[in-house]
């Protein structure tokens, strides 16, 4: 929460047309006026200010999110109605957020974008109602709503009020989850109970640098704590993409992180009733993926960038990763398979060769819930030799958040293909949604090793006994290895119980995938009559 920024409201500070204006062209030359003062902030002061600090005004924001020309402002000329502590003198225009609707790519998106010059962007009643009704808007069209955040809380001038006002922004974060497209990007301070909308939405994109989120800034946890930070150790766009997974996607500046806005909703639909957009592709969709030969070895124990394999696998090679710097042992992205979007949701041996543990678990849970909402089919590439063991992870609840993903993939109604690539143990198996979890197609490389858990493993149990009084445990050691092998891990064990549809060449996994999505196009799966479930938390 903040104090009232100092900033010139650029005018009288008193309402517009309380006398009669001459005629029709003295009103709309009135009229003209204000919005030029609107749209030129409260001074050229607080407009350098905001350069200082690196950050973009906010209608140079719009301009670069929107399709040229395209952007319709409702409520620019609102003012807020406190009295006290010097607010009745200070009255600007647009209250410090500015809230409309414009196109991308072609496509209706609303937006709000607090302005850091009027108030510090602080929110307060009017400000909030403004935000209210283009929440309201955006839920009436059916279309996706961008919050573009640069504010430090609620504006404690105007008290409850302004509390409240949060309240109202969360009520419609929760009544939209799932029904249309939510943003968040962080391009300035966003803290205390103004954290919490982005922590709601969809994606949350963040700039090094110039982002924070925090519930209880520096000053107050060393007040409690006795903890020394900065503002960027406590919050920073690094902290939160890499340590919290509070952010989605980082980026450098604030340029780049609104063109990848644009991207993400270019690969989302205006609604939950929506599929999402097709896009022509040149790329062929019988290219044979012959390479994924040699990325791929067929000794489980080698690593490889399961990065990689879907570069190889998707159009043009063109994925957008979500989560990229947080729980790196699984890969979760958007991509385009013959045109068609998908959700790839794939274990990655090059961090901690793949397994699951309880942020990947979550990190794959909500990804997956997020596609299942806006018709997003999902493909899971699977190469896990299980979930991570500890007393950290066991204490730390991995059954619980394990069971978020196993939740996520059975509730889910979109198309779902698996494709085993290589192992696949133990319980990890069935929650990379294998076919007894309710996948539609279960495709597998020739090198797949489904099993309990690996051989050595299996065999050292099963066998303990007999290894260990043998003449030559070693010998016995390996033989019974080998048995447990060839007759429980062999590539069509699962194949020949029908718990895999097919066993594939690793060449024509892309024109596979492609093939299934279109024959799966019109899925339609019947859901039980429920208020709703009780998800593991």
């Amino acid at each position: 929460m903040t104090s009232v920024q100092e900033a010139p409201t650029g005018g009288s500070g008193t309402s517009a047309g309380t006398s009669a204006p001459p005629d029709t062209r003295a009103a709309t030359e009135e009229l003209l006026r204000l919005r030029a003062q609107a749209h030129a902030g409260p001074s050229a002061r607080a407009t350098e200010q905001q350069k200082a600090r690196g950050k973009l005004t906010v209608r140079e924001r719009l301009d670069l999110l929107f399709d040229e020309g395209t952007f319709t402002e409702v409520e620019g000329l609102r003012r807020h109605r406190a009295t006290g502590f010097g607010l009745e003198g200070k009255r600007p225009l647009t209250d410090g957020v500015v809230t409309g609707w414009g196109k991308v790519h072609g496509r209706t998106v609303f937006v709000y974008a607090h302005d850091f010059r009027i108030f510090g962007g602080a929110l307060g009643e009017a400000h909030a109602e403004k935000i209210h009704k283009l929440m309201d808007l955006a839920e009436a069209a059916g279309a996706p709503i961008v919050g573009l955040c640069d504010g430090a809380g609620a504006r404690i001038q105007e008290g409850v009020s302004a509390l409240a006002g949060y309240g109202g922004i969360f009520q419609r974060n929760v009544r939209n989850s799932g029904v249309i497209p939510q943003i968040s990007v962080i391009m300035g301070a966003c803290a205390g109970g103004a954290a919490y909308s982005p922590a709601l939405t969809d994606f949350v994109f963040m700039v090094r640098d110039s982002s924070q989120m925090f519930i209880t800034g520096p000053d107050v946890v060393q007040a409690v704590t006795g903890e020394i930070i900065t503002h960027d150790g406590l919050g920073g766009a690094e902290v939160h993409a890499a340590t919290s997974g509070v952010a989605t996607f980082m980026h450098d500046d604030e340029q780049s992180c609104l063109e990848d806005v644009r991207y993400l909703l270019s690969m989302l639909p205006q609604n939950n009733r929506e599929n999402p957009p097709a896009a022509p592709v040149d790329d062929p969709v019988d290219r044979r993926v012959d390479d994924l030969l040699d990325v791929v070895s067929a000794d489980p124990r080698s690593s490889y960038d399961m990065r990689r394999v879907i570069e190889e696998v998707v159009d043009d090679g063109d994925f957008f990763e979500v989560h990229e710097r947080w729980a790196l042992n699984v890969v979760c992205a958007l991509a385009r398979l013959g045109g068609r979007v998908v959700g790839i949701v794939a274990n990655q041996p090059a961090q901690v060769a793949g397994v699951l543990d309880i942020h990947a678990s979550e990190k794959a849970a909500r990804f997956v819930t997020m596609c299942d909402a806006f018709n997003i089919p999902l493909v899971t590439l699977v190469d896990v030799p299980g979930f991570l063991p500890g007393v950290d992870q066991e204490h730390g609840g991995i059954i619980r958040h394990g069971a978020k993903l196993l939740y996520a993939y059975c509730n889910a109604t979109v198309p779902r293909i698996q494709v085993i690539l290589r192992k696949a143990y133990g319980g990890a198996y069935i929650v990379m949604d294998s076919r007894s979890i309710g996948c539609d197609l279960s495709l597998a490389w020739p090198i797949n090793e489904i099993a309990v858990m690996g051989a050595e493993g299996a065999a050292n149990v099963i066998f303990r006994r007999e290894i260990n009084g043998s003449a030559d445990p070693e010998l016995t050691r390996r033989t019974r290895i080998e048995e447990y092998k060839r007759e429980l891990m062999h590539p069509y064990y699962a194949a020949e119980r029908g718990l895999v549809d097919d066993v594939i060449e690793p060449g024509e996994t892309r024109t596979r995938l492609i093939d299934a999505l279109e024959v799966l196009a019109a899925k339609h799966a019947p859901i039980p009559a429920r208020k709703h479930g009780n998800a593991p938390q």
